[in-house]
Parts: structure tokens; sequence; C-alpha cells
């Protein structure tokens, strides 16, 4: 009788509806379903660090952007990242971020990374709902995408916001160590140059096609983890697309939980998880 149950428990992914058979047998997993119906379901202050990629509202246009060789950009057009509206967009990020306060341990801290197209809209919302701002770290990256049109600056860059959930929250790791090391110049200023995820980390499907449109790379990961976590910490993602979060924290000691709602990103990252040997005991 108990074999069932112990094969249950070995998955890596857990169905949404089956989640609350686990109840705390939830370290080391990904969740498959939509982040605001997972994340009331999970303990209050169970997260050591939240790492969140949301959607950036890139307000595209609907004609394809051709390359100067006549092909055509690859870029965003996910249904998860169209919004009608600013308002919107907002009521999206505010639901989402007071949601995942709820599950912050009072030391922990939250990453939510962006672009000009969201970051200012998502600052402003945290500063709102009561969150406090350690820093922003730019992110340099040495290989963006071409400026096609030539009728504005490349963007190059990516903002990460870093804060912990109210002002008086006290006890939040900071691995100075690592931060100086991977920050820019001799005082380790808050800007990280790495390229964009790109060969063999991309994840690919079997006719070549990029599994996920914004994957990021995992040195990025790494320095988000290595910068603001400790050994046996639990990391968060709601939003974990292709779970490079979770991947780089068991990587390095972390546990983590992953929540995602879309079922090719999850099943791309279970077989990615596969490659770590020894993740988990086979049944």
């Amino acid at each position: 009788m108990n074999k069932p149950e112990t094969a249950k428990k070995e998955r890596i992914v857990i169905p949404e509806e089956e989640l609350e058979e686990y109840k705390g047998e939830i370290i080391d997993k990904i969740v498959l379903g939509d982040c605001f119906s997972v994340l009331p379901k999970l303990p209050p202050e169970i997260a050591d660090m939240i790492f969140v990629d949301p959607p950036y509202n890139l307000q595209l246009p609907p004609k394809k952007l051709i390359r100067w060789s006549g092909t055509v950009v690859n870029g965003v057009e996910d249904r998860w990242d169209r919004f009608e509206s600013f308002a919107e967009y907002d009521a999206f990020t505010e639901r989402w971020l007071s949601e995942i306060k709820r599950v912050m341990k009072p030391s922990a801290t939250i990453w939510v990374i962006g672009t000009y197209h969201n970051i200012f809209r998502i600052g402003k919302i945290m500063q709102d709902l009561g969150y406090w701002i350690l820093n922003d770290v730019i992110w340099l990256k040495t290989n963006p995408v071409p400026n096609f049109l030539r009728v504005r600056f490349t963007n190059g860059t990516e903002t990460l916001i870093w804060a912990v959930k109210d002002k008086d929250a006290k006890g939040y790791t900071f691995n100075h160590e690592w931060a100086y090391k991977f920050g820019y110049g001799k005082v380790g200023a808050n800007v990280w140059e790495l390229p964009l995820c790109a060969g063999s980390e991309r994840l690919r499907d079997d006719k070549g096609r990029k599994i996920h449109s914004t994957q990021k790379p995992e040195r990025l990961l790494e320095r988000v983890i290595l910068t603001s976590t400790k050994p046996g910490d639990l990391v968060l993602d709601p939003m974990a697309g292709t779970c490079t979060t979770g991947f780089v924290a068991k990587k390095f000691g972390r546990r983590f939980l992953m929540i995602e709602k879309e079922k090719r990103y999850v099943e791309a990252a279970a077989k990615r998880f596969s490659l770590l040997e020894n993740l988990f005991e086979k049944p």
C-alpha cells in the first residue's frame, strides 16, 4: 500500500489539483498551475527568497520585424504577454505582488526583473504595497538584439529590483563577497555584464525552435542566488517558465519551489532537471 504514495512524492511535477495532498511535501517541486490559485494554498512565510520574471507587457506591433538579411526576428508573441491596457497590467502586477508578500519570511528578499516597458510601473506598485527597495541592478547584455530599425537606442539592458517586504525587515541575506565579485569595477557596483541565453543552454523543441521566448541565462540566476541566499534556503519562483531559477538553486545547494501554468514549459523543465545527477531518488 505504501508504494503508490512513495512514488507520488518522488515526482518533481505536481499538478495544482493534487497540491493539497502533498501538504508539506512541496520542497524541490514544480507545481503545474496558475500562481494566483497556487500561492493562496501555500503556507505563510515559507520563502527565503523569491525571484519573479513576470510578463513584460512589451506592446509589440502586429507587424513582423525584419532583419537586413530579410529574415524575420523571432520575438515575444506569447499570449501571456498580452494586456489590453496599462490598467489591466497594473492590476495583474498588484495581485501577484500581494499574494507573494504573504509567503515571504520576515527576512526574505524578492527580485523582480523587467525592461523599460514594465519595471517602473512594478517599482511604483511595490512601494505602494509597502515593499522596501534595497537596490536596483542593471543587467548589461553583451549580446543584445541588434537595433534593426535605427529609430532609437539599442535596448541592451534589463533592470532587477531587489527588495524586502517592508521597511522594518531585518536579517536578510546579503553575501557581499559574491556581490563584489559579480559587480562592475573595483567597487562591485550594481551592474552585471552577461550575455543573453544562447547556444546549448537555450532549450529547444525537436524542430529546433526556442521553447521559451525569454529564457534567462543561468549565470544571471547564479548571481541572484549566490548574493542573496544561503545553502538550504527555499527559493520560490511563481512564474517559473522553464525553471532556470530552480535548476540553479538546486545546483548550489538551495531548495526550490517553482510554479508554472504552461504545460510545455514544465515538461521541458522536468527534462532539464534530469540532467543533474542524483537529484532525486529513483522509484
